[in-house]
């Protein structure tokens, strides 16, 4: 009987990724936290709608045997560079200590590519700073995924993806495996076929790789 905890179930890979969990016989209860109540129900799903910014108030809700964290955001959309690093950063970190402490054994997180914490880029060094700091709390497993440019219908408009993907589209092609868009359905298979591995250790999923889920 095990526990699946969610953190991002109403972005991109997120939904995806809770629907697979919810169907898979292998998780008996999954806790999805979010924001705001999900429009969905489920006898195996548990809603956990908090402020993140009181995470620490929800403590013993967080307790799972692994954990998904598909949290992502924009700098556009979070507003400011510190919103965007609370969002990218903060909450998956605090989430990711509260639930070890709780017995966790597994943690999966959907990064990007080309994380780096010594990157000039603000978004890759962001990425690359919550990789360091997760692989510090000595997870029994740690998963990191990082995709390229997701495709995929999201709730919300980001313009600069959209120029991007018509572009894959023309172009694909011409473009290195490693760096292809890749469908966010294949990387919510990705993170569920990993998890249920259960192997122990540190991994790290480039995007060519789970193009072949």
């Amino acid at each position: 009987m095990k526990t699946a905890l969610i953190l991002g179930s109403t972005g991109l890979i997120g939904k995806q990724l809770l629907e697979l969990l919810l169907l898979d016989s292998y998780y008996t209860t999954v806790k999805a936290v979010t924001r705001r109540p999900l429009n969905i129900q489920h006898p195996k799903l548990s809603n956990i709608v908090i402020n993140f910014e009181t995470l620490t108030e929800h403590y013993s809700q967080f307790q799972a045997d692994d954990v998904f964290c598909c949290l992502g955001t924009t700098i556009k959309q979070a507003g400011t560079k510190q919103a965007f690093q609370n969002v990218d950063f903060e909450y998956p970190l605090e989430t990711a200590k509260i639930s070890k402490s709780l017995g966790a054994s597994q943690y999966l997180l959907v990064s990007a590519l080309g994380a780096n914490k010594d990157s000039s880029i603000f978004y890759n060094q962001v990425k690359g700073k919550l990789e360091d700091a997760l692989q510090s709390l000595n997870y029994d497993t740690l998963h990191i995924f990082r995709p390229s440019l997701l495709l995929g219908n999201r709730t919300e408009q980001r313009t600069g993806e959209d120029t991007a993907k018509i572009f894959y589209k023309l172009f694909g092609f011409l473009i290195p495996k490693k760096y292809k868009a890749i469908e966010s359905d294949r990387v919510a298979r990705a993170m569920l076929v990993h998890a249920k591995a259960q192997k122990k250790g540190f991994f790290l999923h480039e995007s060519a790789e789970m193009q072949h889920f």
